[in-house]
């Protein structure tokens, strides 16, 4: 199993949380195993966990779109089913759905059906990226409502590794299977611009041209994170629920969030953790979605605050409630049941100058459902993964969300930490992000004139710190020049919302190629790093090394 763990984990590149969720297979850095069969006498047999595969081939192609070579996958067996019967010709046990369902625990063996065919995942279970109970949800029943809540799985270099693990056929009068009802159908539309980083759940991102084009970016264009599928939420019949200090818990309706509380608001820009991300990935391979530099955006939103709800509900003020922490829960949910959920410190829910909200709008407008209709959590300055959507519930604690995006994902880690080696409980998890720009135009490759070049960007820094300045380099970072910052004044503290800035400089004569970097410095002089490789790490969040455009000048 020791031997397994690195090769698995290798072929599985994950996309999104939870850990199943969006799985991207860009890269696919390690080998895959390919496995001896065992036959005797025209059968195949299910092994027990002492048995174990032996490697007999590798081979795995990287980078995006590539295909995944197998060698022979077939389960090593040397029991055969009590009750099996080869079927005349085949060269595997029939069995029936109920045979299969006596196989639901890792004592009883863990069974599961996808078509046809049945297949002993037990000795995956332990390995798969995302945990044992999700794989488990299936235990001694069909793969598809799974796969159709995690649609990326249907790729055939996934369903290559599944095969590995056959054991049998069902029954042919059994082999009937209703194809499950696709759980991402009343998903709304989205904007064709966007560029799709995964159908299911919804993750994409604007053209990065048209993301500085306006301060604050249309509710169209914003970049889309999911992490299941859309709830759809009826605005009469939505209560927030929100626990109180005596355990009494308030139920409030939109109507009275928006008539009993201030309507207050923020701009504010709302970035991913794995922003960049695509750039660690080019120095070693990570899991997760690869985004370019567009997963983030700014809008103004308008709701409640969130320390006047919490205050209603009658929780003290900043600095009287000890080291605690505010929970929240999305109505969005996995097969199981579980909602998306994060939490922030106490501190920032109730500080005077945080500018929490639950917001119900966005640019004006009624919030959207892919960015949580009717009513999300907006902390500004903090990781976006914190800002629940279609919020569903708030409660105190003093202990952090125990949702697994708050305890095992959305952390960084040292370069030096692998898959075999991660304790996600050693890290905290993000809150405030670090200073953060990139260059929207030119474009990587693009094709210039010669004379003079125009520059434009980006730049932000969470906690409320302003950007200071914009540095650009047209030769690679040997010389710099400062850019002109654009967007709304901010108050010292609170500066929540991105600068755009521009530049355009000369073109050295007789250039032919210009390799053109930008680096921001926020309001306590902190400084983005100069290259990806210090900072990368296995997840491929908090990438924000100097942004590096290669460009070609076309000569007249």
């Amino acid at each position: 199993m020791l031997l397994l763990r690195p090769i698995v984990r290798g072929l599985w590149v994950l996309q999104s949380t939870p850990r199943l969720a969006g799985v991207a297979w860009g890269s696919l850095p390690r080998a895959c195993a390919a496995w001896t069969p065992s036959r005797a006498q025209g059968t195949w047999s299910a092994g027990h966990s002492s048995q174990r595969r032996k490697v007999t081939a590798v081979g795995a192609l990287l980078g995006l779109g590539a295909g995944l070579a197998y060698g022979n996958h077939r389960r090593q067996a040397t029991e055969a089913e009590p009750n099996a019967e080869a079927a005349p010709g085949a060269p595997y046990p029939v069995f029936t759905r109920q045979e299969v369902g006596q196989h639901r625990s890792l004592a009883d063996r863990v069974w599961v059906t996808y078509g046809n065919e049945v297949f002993d995942i037990t000795d995956f279970v332990e390995l798969h990226p995302g945990g044992q109970s999700k794989i488990l949800l299936a235990a001694g029943g069909a793969l598809e409502l799974l796969w159709a809540m995690y649609a990326v799985h249907s790729q055939e270099h996934v369903l290559g590794i599944l095969r590995g693990y056959k054991v049998g056929e069902l029954s042919p009068e059994e082999q009937s299977q209703p194809t499950p009802e696709d759980p991402y159908a009343g998903d709304p539309p989205r904007h064709p611009a966007l560029k799709v980083n995964s159908l299911k759940p919804f993750n994409a991102e604007p053209p990065a041209e048209l993301l500085t084009e306006n301060y604050l970016t249309p509710n169209q264009l914003f970049f889309k994170r999911n992490h299941l599928p859309v709830p759809a939420v009826d605005p009469a019949s939505y209560r927030l629920q929100v626990e109180g200090p005596r355990g009494r818990t308030l139920a409030l309706s939109l109507h009275e969030l928006k008539s009993r509380f201030p309507k207050h608001e923020v701009t504010a820009t709302l970035q991913c953790a794995g922003n960049r991300r695509s750039e660690m990935n080019r120095v070693r391979p990570v899991k997760g979605l690869e985004w370019g530099v567009a997963a983030l955006s700014t809008a103004r939103w308008g709701g409640a605050r969130l320390r006047d709800v919490l205050a209603h509900a009658g929780y003290p003020e900043e600095g009287q409630a000890g080291e605690q922490h505010v929970g929240f829960e999305g109505l969005d949910q996995d097969l199981s049941g579980a909602a998306y959920g994060a939490s922030i410190p106490y501190s920032t829910a109730m500080g005077c100058h945080g500018d929490v909200l639950l917001a119900y709008e966005m640019n004006g407008e009624e919030l959207p459902r892919d960015h949580g209709y009717p009513l999300r959590v907006g902390v500004p300055g903090v990781v976006g993964a914190r800002n629940v959507k279609w919020l569903g519930r708030i409660s105190v604690s003093r202990e952090e969300s125990q949702s697994h995006w708050q305890q095992n994902d959305y952390k960084g880690f040292s370069p030096s930490v692998d898959w075999d080696t991660v304790d996600f409980s050693t890290a905290p998890a993000i809150q405030e992000l670090p200073v953060q720009s990139a260059i929207t135009e030119p474009a990587p490759g693009a094709a210039v004139p010669p004379g003079e070049l125009t520059v434009k960007g980006y730049a932000w820094s969470g906690g409320g710190r302003g950007v200071g300045r914009v540095d650009v380099s047209l030769d690679g970072g040997r010389t710099w020049h400062v850019a002109e910052l654009k967007g709304e004044e901010q108050a010292p503290g609170r500066a929540w919302a991105w600068q755009l800035w521009q530049l355009t400089g000369p073109v050295a004569p007789g250039s032919t190629e210009l390799d053109v970097v930008c680096k921001a410095v926020d309001a306590s002089y902190n400084v983005q790093p100069d290259t990806v490789a210090p900072i990368w790490n296995l997840r491929g969040v908090l990438s924000n090394a100097w942004h590096r455009v290669h460009v070609t000048v076309v000569q007249d």
